[in-house]
């Protein structure tokens, strides 16, 4: 698609755009050339699906649109309305099953298979083109149709006897008669609507937006009917889609990267463009949900994605020429699949399984002089904890371990509880206790009056919790009772039954953790951040506008945190991404935590799915393999082949009926997994029976294509949107198609 040179060209009247998404409209209407006047849309277009068999629809606009009905002719039977509410019959959908017994890329291939297999069996055997996302254009040879699954699994143990090994049950919907609109609500105004009507909703303004579902739309809606139902499109300029779809399956708010947001630009718009018409026969190309590409409308939209999609206008990738099939999958775990090896269609030379890696991922060195010792307290090494006091200038610093295991005086306690009040703002409040021995008792009533927290005791606290939780503690009586078990609930003491009671003396390490344990819970006295780069005195932190800086103070801590264990460190390698907590004091920091992901440098390390597990017991897994096979009693599941990423491609399945051989992406759907990227342990009951199954894997998704949150990683590190896009998909070009 050339751009025009000519500025009234850029745009479709909505007249010849209606002519174009219905087709065949009567004369009249395509020669009418003022119809929907003043209402363009820039090409190139889509049609999104919004809804299919549909009854009670109510459609609002932001500031008035006009509605035209259109069958055998057309009229305006509504302008400046701001809702309107439509109500068709909805037809009630049954369901027939199928079996896919084969697919290829030739048709006539497929059509010579499924002559023979007509020969054979004697039953319906038909060919039909693939619409699953990597098999458009593949033919598929099916056999049936079954009114039930349960015939079709038993079916399946026909085919299995003469050969036929590669099944798979697939369900589709059929109506018993055409869905029909009946009746719109305009104004207070109830029409009856004609039989073949098709309804258009049109802006009465170029800056009005069309609302369905609390969601927002640009362009305009055509409801019609069809075969499954009436169908809500949308209809609006492909650049408008694509700014709703990238934020949409790339959170801009978690993924703040704008190199990462043009690669999912670029690839989203190629898929687009690729697969328009794939829905022809329900009147639209792509739905709105994930089977397509997930599309949330104006309500997704947000300026770094926009920004994205501006900055890559009418770009798309190709392969040779051609539009590739730009699959993207959310986390691959590590290396992406063949494209063959999952969805079982041909072999495509740039959907080839790499490595999720970043060759020019660079690594900052940060380092600290200041590693002290541990200090154990209750079994736990609260050091971390000094440290931070220490850095708020709450406790003073002091090198000698002994320290903190010696009693403290009531009066140290005091001093440092009347700093912590000072870091929180509680100057004004009343606060003179009277010396006393410092035990489990009065640190308590020091604490609680010191922070201010009488109110929690007195309104948050059940008389009956009190003596819940103190049930196994001696000593305690009076108001520190209440106090005692207030700060048990809350976790700043360790529970009764370690208390054993509330006379014993404390050591100066307790009162550092139990009043460190008290200032966390206020959120601001330490700030988070997402590591960016280094430049060996400042760190540079990412973010949405401007990179925030900090400095690090001579003789600052420097803590790793590693599955929630805190040590010091000397020196920690960072490559970016990493979570970083800090305390900043006296113009700089003084404490600084990283936060450390899985050890790896896989780009997707960072992923809350780049690992995952899931237990299972066998009678589970048995329910869920026999609504696809027919396989009795699960015995076993054995990999018998691993693709180039180590996904498992090919799973046998032994049953006390029957074994069945499962290969690429149906595996995760039979199994009920996250990926295919994974391994098993068995565990067995004491008759040797096969009882649960671990499964330890990577990565969501289905493995092919770009990997979005390892897209993501490698614009953190630097790439930008053309370098991710050529990783992902092999000898690729980035074209302007306008």
């Amino acid at each position: 698609m050339k751009k025009s040179h000519s500025g009234s060209l850029k745009y479709f009247i909505i007249l010849v755009l209606s002519f174009f998404v219905l087709g065949g409209q009567p004369v009249e209407f395509g020669q009418e050339s003022t119809f929907f006047h003043g209402f363009l849309i820039e090409t190139p277009i889509i049609r999104v699906g919004l809804g299919v068999n549909l009854s009670d629809i109510q459609i609002a606009s932001s500031s008035g649109m006009k509605i035209y009905e259109i069958n055998s002719h057309y009229k305006l039977v509504a302008e400046d309305v701001q809702e309107a509410w439509i109500k068709g019959r909805k037809e009630k959908l049954t369901e027939k099953y199928v079996i896919q017994v084969a697919q290829t890329r030739d048709w006539e291939e497929a059509e010579i298979f499924a002559q023979e297999l007509r020969t054979k069996t004697g039953q319906k055997v038909y060919v039909t083109q693939g619409a699953e996302e990597a098999l458009i254009g593949t033919s598929q040879v099916k056999i049936g149709d079954f009114l039930t699954r349960e015939d079709a699994l038993s079916y399946i143990v026909i085919l299995n006897q003469i050969g036929i090994d590669d099944t798979w049950i697939l369900k589709e919907e059929i109506t018993e008669e055409e869905s029909k609109p009946l009746w719109i609500l305009v104004n207070d105004e109830l029409k009856s609507l004609h039989d073949e009507t098709v309804l258009y909703f049109i802006p009465s303004n170029p800056q009005s937006y069309l609302s369905y579902n609390g969601r927002d739309y640009r362009g305009l809606f055509i409801l019609k009917a069809t075969r499954n139902g009436i169908v809500l499109v949308n209809v609006l300029n492909i650049e408008d889609y694509i700014k709703a779809v990238v934020p949409s399956e790339l959170s801009p708010y978690n993924f703040r990267q704008i190199e990462a947001h043009k690669a999912q630009a670029v690839a989203a718009r190629t898929y687009a463009f690729k697969n328009l018409g794939s829905n022809e026969d329900l009147g639209f190309d792509l739905c709105d949900t994930p089977n397509s590409q997930f599309y949330k409308g104006m309500n997704a939209e947000h300026p770094l994605s926009s920004e994205a999609v501006e900055e890559t206008r009418g770009e798309i990738a190709t392969y040779k020429g051609k539009l590739i099939n730009a699959l993207y999958t959310s986390t691959c775990g590590g290396m992406t699949e063949n494209v063959e090896d999952v969805f079982m269609g041909p072999a495509l030379p740039y959907l080839r399984g790499i490595e999720c890696v970043y060759e020019k991922q660079k690594e900052w060195p940060i380092k600290s002089s200041n590693t002290p010792l541990p200090i154990y307290i209750e079994g736990k090494n609260i050091a971390p904890a000094i440290a931070s006091l220490i850095s708020l200038n709450v406790i003073p610093q002091n090198t000698d371990l002994f320290y903190y295991r010696e009693e403290a005086s009531f009066e140290e306690a005091l001093s440092w509880i009347d700093l912590a009040r000072n870091l929180l703002g509680k100057k004004d409040e009343e606060f003179l206790p009277q010396p006393t021995e410092l035990v489990y008792a009065s640190f308590a009533d020091l604490l609680i009056h010191g922070l201010g927290w009488q109110e929690r005791v007195d309104n948050l606290l059940l008389e009956s919790e009190t003596d819940f939780i103190l049930k196994s503690l001696e000593g305690s009586n009076g108001e520190s009772r209440d106090f005692i078990a207030y700060l048990v609930q809350a976790g700043i003491f360790p529970d009764a039954d370690q208390l054993k009671w509330t006379d014993m003396p404390l050591r100066r390490g307790e009162i550092a953790l139990y009043l460190w344990r008290a200032l966390k819970s206020y959120e601001d006295l330490t700030h988070q951040g997402i590591f960016k780069e280094f430049d060996g005195e400042t760190i540079v932190l990412e973010s949405a506008h401007d990179d925030e800086k900090l400095v690090l103070l001579p003789d600052y801590y420097l803590l790793k945190n590693h599955w929630g264990e805190k040590t010091f460190s000397s020196q920690l390698f960072l490559l970016g991404g990493e979570q970083l907590k800090w305390i900043e004091k006296d113009g700089g920091v003084k404490l600084l935590e990283v936060v450390y992901p899985p050890n790896s440098n896989i780009l997707d390390r960072d992923s809350v799915y780049h690992s995952w597990q899931v237990r299972q017991s066998k009678e589970k897994l048995e329910k869920r393999i026999n609504q696809y096979y027919p396989i009795g009693q699960l015995l076993d599941l054995i990999p018998l082949r691993r693709g180039e990423s180590n996904r498992i491609v090919e799973l046998q399945i032994n049953g006390s009926e029957t074994q069945t051989i499962v290969k690429g992406l149906r595996i995760r759907r039979v199994l009920g997994l996250k990926e295919t990227l994974f391994v098993m342990e068995k565990e067995y009951d004491e008759a040797g029976e096969l009882s649960h199954i671990l499964f330890t894997g990577r990565g969501w998704g289905h493995g092919v294509g770009l990997c979005q949150v390892g897209a993501f990683g490698m614009a953190r590190a630097g790439a930008d949107y053309q370098e991710i896009l050529k990783k992902y998909y092999k000898s690729i070009k980035i074209s302007k198609l306008y």
